[in-house]
């Protein structure tokens, strides 16, 4: 084989050409750190220009106390943190801190503020998952979040997050941080700090906390409004389990002290007669302005509820769903009870506040059926037409619909008297084309409904979405002689000292419906209970009113009026679920007639009562057993929590 001549000049690899690159990747390698370096720094002071001034440590403003009275002056609610006490490192019991550590952060007592392997193992976990599954801050991160920060999930708010716990974990003791954090963080019910959060579902301190308690109470920080136990305790028993179990899974208790702990999960504080006033108690604090309820300051409401109405309107629904519930399937009901002049009397928006704090007095949009018939005949008595003149009862078709009567027969030529009292829809529907379903819209809009109305031909068969509320207050117009009902929850709010903050500013009533007009819309609704659809609703008083009921009796409603008195009635199941065989002119014309009889005999309601003294804080002697050694204890045997996380 020919060797291939080699060029005399072939540059030749020598050790001074080699240590000329290593120099070179060193000098830019160097480089690039500098630059990253650089890089960093300036990132870091864009990121911290807007930070907090962590000078002091101090907590964002907790919400202020808010007392909701009733015109008596008796207290309805009470809102914010009144019961919770400030509690020191010792005063937390063993479980509580045991569960704590055990759930949110087993690497606490090694990190600096920040876990990086936890952070890597949630961020894998969410990718895999296509949604956050797992969260990856520790105990400290929870607290700048909580204390400096907003709870926005982006890459700058998560950086600035480790910032401020690096700088914490420099500045305070591992215990401190837990002090903090136990008694700042958000436990459900408006309980803020675990003191306040055991008396509000214990009823006693946190000092007494036992092993189910804790876990229960540790559990609900991962989804505090969703796990509340006065809303679904199964659920929040189930997270209890939860954090049982990684308490045995650390190794903090033994699976038999877990087995026995589930046996027994904790007691939470069942609901007392009149609770179900929280519906109106939320409404009221919906209702109060912004700027009112910016004020950094405890206030008194002082409102239009009539403690007597509020427990006839309570008990009636109960008694009414223990009756009327199993046969026809009814699980739900609502009930709104007001005065001519727009002031809310009663508010029931459920059967249990306990179960579902969902008001479907006021949040439901449900179809009103023939209730909304009051709109349609109104306008035709207000253009003219006679209630005794007639129309043809039979069948019609409109845009290829074709509506029906309940008992599916026809009655032909009747008066528009009999249409109304017997709920005949096409007549109604007939009517409505007759007067322009646009000009119903419009008479139902002065009237106080605020809702979207469609305007198609079914229109007339209520299959637009109202709420109960201002379906009632749309009733109250022809009770108050044709002039406006403005709904009215708030008399005044106070500081807690007395000076008046907020008054309501009320529009003066004005005429909606010509006289005329109004006096025959009465006597067709006192004709629907005497002697048609609403004869149930009879309950020995003046009444007058009209039944309503949707499609495969989905909503059920009895709206009407009795001297000064309007009541509105809804009854039906969640997600629309229907009834079996209930009209509106039977469970809830009953209903509506036991909440009148109620309401309009003893005494008359009387002016607005001055409010009590604020409710004071509970005392805060619970026995308390400092606890010196547990800190040690629980970061010694956690050190090695590594393993377990």
């Amino acid at each position: 084989m020919v060797k291939a001549d080699v060029p005399d000049n072939a540059p030749e690899a020598t050790p001074k050409k080699t240590r000329k690159l290593w120099v070179r990747a060193l000098y830019w390698g160097a480089v690039v750190a500098v630059v990253g370096v650089i890089a960093l720094f300036l990132g870091g002071l864009y990121l911290a220009r807007d930070l907090p001034n962590l000078s002091e440590l101090k907590a964002k403003p907790a919400d202020p106390s808010v007392v909701v009275l009733a015109r008596d002056g008796s207290t309805v609610a009470t809102f914010g943190d009144v019961h919770g006490q400030w509690l020191t490192f010792d005063e937390f019991p063993e479980p509580l801190l045991q569960a704590l550590i055990a759930t949110e952060d087993r690497r606490f007592f090694t990190h600096p503020g920040f876990d990086l392997k936890g952070l890597l193992r949630a961020s894998v976990r969410n990718f895999m998952a296509g949604r956050v599954v797992e969260g990856g801050s520790t105990i400290t991160q929870q607290v700048a979040k909580n204390l400096f920060l907003s709870s926005e999930r982006t890459t700058r708010r998560k950086i600035q997050e480790i910032m401020i716990a690096f700088w914490l974990e420099t500045k305070m003791s591992k215990k401190d941080i837990l002090t903090l954090y136990l008694n700042r963080m958000y436990f459900g019910a408006r309980a803020y700090g675990v003191d306040a959060a055991s008396h509000t579902y214990y009823g006693h301190g946190a000092r007494k906390l036992s092993l189910p308690e804790a876990a229960l109470l540790v559990g609900l920080l991962k989804a505090p409004s969703a796990l509340t136990p006065s809303r679904d305790y199964p659920a929040a028993v189930d997270r209890s389990h939860d954090v049982i179990d990684a308490m045995v899974e650390a190794k903090i208790i033994t699976p038999a002290m877990a087995a026995e702990a589930k046996k027994h999960p904790p007691k939470v504080k069942r609901n007392v007669a009149g609770v179900e006033s929280r519906y109106f108690a939320d409404y009221v604090i919906e209702q109060l302005p912004a700027d009112v309820r910016a004020l950094q300051e405890p206030l008194v409401v002082e409102t239009t509820l009539d403690p007597k109405a509020q427990a006839v309107a309570e008990r009636a629904l109960r008694a009414s769903l223990n009756s009327d519930g199993i046969p026809g399937n009814i699980n739900q009901g609502a009930i709104v009870v007001m005065s001519t002049d727009g002031g809310i009397l009663a508010m029931v928006g459920g059967k249990s506040y306990a179960e579902s704090q969902f008001n479907r007095a006021v949040q439901a949009q449900r179809q009103p059926g023939s209730a909304f018939k009051l709109f349609v005949y109104l306008t035709a008595l207000e253009q003219g037409i006679d209630p005794d003149s007639t129309m043809r009862d039979t069948p019609i078709i409109l845009d290829g619909w074709s509506p029906e009567n309940y008992k599916r027969t026809y009655e032909g030529e009747v008066t528009l008297r009999h249409a109304f009292e017997q709920s005949l829809n096409t007549v109604a529907v007939k009517l409505s084309e007759r007067v322009d379903r646009h000009q119903v819209v419009g008479l139902a809009r002065r009237m106080g409904i605020k809702s979207k109305l469609n305007p198609t031909p079914s229109l007339a068969l209520g299959t637009s979405e109202v709420n109960l509320l201002e379906l009632t207050s749309a009733y109250g117009v022809v009770a108050n002689n044709g002039y406006s009902v403005t709904p009215q929850a708030i008399v005044e709010v106070r500081s807690s000292r007395g000076k008046v903050i907020y008054q309501p500013k009320i529009d003066r009533p004005h005429a909606v419906v010509p006289t005329e007009a109004n006096d025959h819309m009465r006597e067709l609704l006192v004709q629907v209970v005497e002697s048609g659809t609403g004869k149930a609703a009879r309950f020995g008083g003046a009444a007058a009113g009209k039944t309503g009921t949707t499609q495969d009796s989905r909503d059920a409603w009895f709206i009407g009026y009795s001297g000064d008195y309007v009541a509105g009635v809804w009854m039906g199941n969640d997600k629309g679920k229907p009834m079996t065989r209930v009209t509106g002119g039977t469970a809830p014309a009953r209903l509506w007639a036991n909440v009148m009889r109620g309401v309009t005999t003893g005494a008359p309601v009387g002016a607005v009562g001055k409010p009590k003294l604020r409710p004071t804080q509970p005392g805060g002697d619970d026995g308390a057993s400092p606890n010196d050694s547990l800190f040690d204890r629980l970061r010694d045997k956690l050190r090695g929590g590594d393993k377990a996380g």
